[in-house]
């Protein structure tokens, strides 16, 4: 039986988009209204914690009430005949709920806490965080998501993933966050891209395909020719 081949996504905010949950670069860059410097940096943590926390606390119940759409659930079933690993930027648990088995999150986990001393202290936590919901030692939580200014842990060993893929698709992602937009450059030269995105800031050359959709009739469309190939 001949192994499967690796297939990897990059995946952003435009999966989660239809879904229900919004995106900030497609608004100005307010997201649900605020300055996402004021809600998603260090300095803004220190400054006005509260507002910080609130935010997330927002952000946290309405990923509660939302579910996966079916690029989330076509990247899970290809599983059936890829080994498939996903590098999401996505804060959000829908690539896990949709059944993928294999997600790194490059970005932190919105139902996870963690000490604001301690990167490693990490912690399931489902409802509001609060100024005093601390460690046992006395030291405040904080989401476990990276803001802007913070260094992305995982990215080793997302690089890793792309250098080694078969196959790579960019999806929901306009590939401007560094150091993640960065990651497509990793892969095999003869491996094919495949990038879905309605509004692909590419064009088809070389081995980079374009499906100028959006997530869930591109994953319709590139389901077709992964099975067929």
């Amino acid at each position: 039986m001949s192994e499967k081949r690796k297939i990897v996504f990059l995946s952003g905010a435009g999966v989660s988009a239809e879904s229900g949950l919004k995106t900030f670069r497609d608004e100005n860059g307010l997201w649900e209204g605020h300055d996402v410097m004021e809600v998603a940096t260090p300095e803004a943590w220190r400054k006005n914690p509260e507002l910080v926390l609130e935010f997330y606390n927002q952000r946290r119940r309405q990923l509660k009430d939302v579910e996966p759409n079916i690029a989330h659930k076509i990247i899970a079933e290809l599983e059936t005949s890829f080994e498939v690993h996903v590098i999401t930027q996505n804060v959000d648990d829908l690539h896990e709920r949709a059944g993928s088995t294999n997600v790194l999150h490059l970005h932190g986990e919105l139902f996870k806490v963690r000490p604001e001393d301690d990167l490693d202290g990490v912690i399931e936590w489902y409802d509001d965080l609060n100024l005093g919901h601390t460690t046992k030692d006395g030291v405040q939580l904080r989401p476990h998501v990276v803001w802007f200014g913070e260094g992305v842990p995982n990215m080793a060993q997302a690089i890793d993933i792309v250098a080694n893929a078969d196959i790579v698709v960019v999806i929901g992602t306009s590939l401007q966050v560094y150091p993640a937009a960065g990651l497509m450059n990793y892969a095999k030269a003869d491996s094919p891209i495949y990038l879905i995105d309605p509004k692909p800031g590419l064009s088809e050359s070389g081995n980079l395909y374009i499906f100028a959709e959006l997530a869930t009739i591109g994953m319709h469309k590139l389901k077709s020719v992964l099975l067929e190939n």
